[in-house]
């Protein structure tokens, strides 16, 4: 009891929530971080080996005990190497800007139902794509070649920058603020072992790229006719028009300026 009057007596009533508060969201925030990755799996995989390096203190197992000591002595170190991806997307996401910042709720829709309107064109006429919509997370420093363009989010523009003809047609189409800026860019491939054999390489590459940042990528399947989305390394597939625009919007608009969209 005297303890705890202490405890009470000590206690900074404004400064120690707000401390604890803190601590909280900014835990909460690398949670939503890192969702649905594979960094999700290799936390669990760290947590099992402390759990086991507990067990082997109080089961006198000292060798092992030895061996875990000295791995999680260079703990901070093997973070920064597994987490690397996850903590510069998390460092620039800081002072990154939303996709929308600079457009009306009403310019912001006229995007979401070109790109849709486009994705449909092409699944229909087994033409094959690759858009990238750029959120919070600069996509720069991933690209790899491709052409500068500066043109307004257009079904007609879109379709035929992949039409078969097209030099441009073999790349990445990237979406930025709202634009069309660059085309024919290659993008980095997924390693993850686990994609299935029937993804090719434009879904691989759609899935690599959003494996290290936070991106929108859409994907049209030539062979099959049929539109996948791909967000966080994780593809959803087979995908109609009314789907397509709800996820975007769902994806997209969030980052609307609320009184712009009233």
């Amino acid at each position: 009891m005297s303890a705890f009057l202490d405890y009470l007596k000590n206690f900074r009533w404004l400064l120690d929530p707000l401390d604890v508060g803190l601590v909280a969201f900014i835990i909460y925030r690398m949670f939503l971080l890192i969702k649905g990755t594979r960094a999700v799996q290799m936390l669990l995989g760290l947590a099992v080996m402390l759990l086991v390096y507990v067990a082997s203190q109080y089961t006198g197992l000292y060798t092992l005990q030895w061996i875990l000591d000295k791995f999680l002595s260079y703990i901070i170190l093997i973070i920064v190497v597994l987490f690397q991806n996850d903590i510069r997307r998390a460092l620039i996401t800081v002072g990154a800007n939303p996709f929308f910042t600079d457009l009306s709720y009403q310019e912001g829709n006229e995007v979401i139902v070109e790109l849709t309107k486009a994705c449909v064109n092409m699944a229909n006429r087994r033409i094959g794509a690759l858009l990238v919509i750029e959120r919070e997370t600069g996509i720069k420093d991933f690209l790899e070649v491709g052409t500068e363009i500066d043109a307004k989010v257009t079904s007609d523009l879109i379709t035929s920058i992949f039409l078969p003809y097209s030099p441009l047609h073999d790349g990445a189409l990237i979406v930025q603020q709202g634009r069309l800026t660059r085309a024919g860019c290659f993008l980095p491939l997924s390693q993850n072992p686990d994609i299935s054999k029937s993804l090719g390489t434009r879904h691989r590459a759609a899935i690599g790229l959003t494996e290290l940042v936070d991106a929108v990528a859409i994907v049209v399947s030539e062979e099959t006719g049929k539109i996948s989305m791909v967000v966080g390394g994780r593809i959803t597939r087979d995908l109609d028009s009314s789907a397509l625009t709800r996820v975007l919007k769902r994806l997209l608009e969030p980052k609307l300026p609320k009184t712009k969209k009233k």
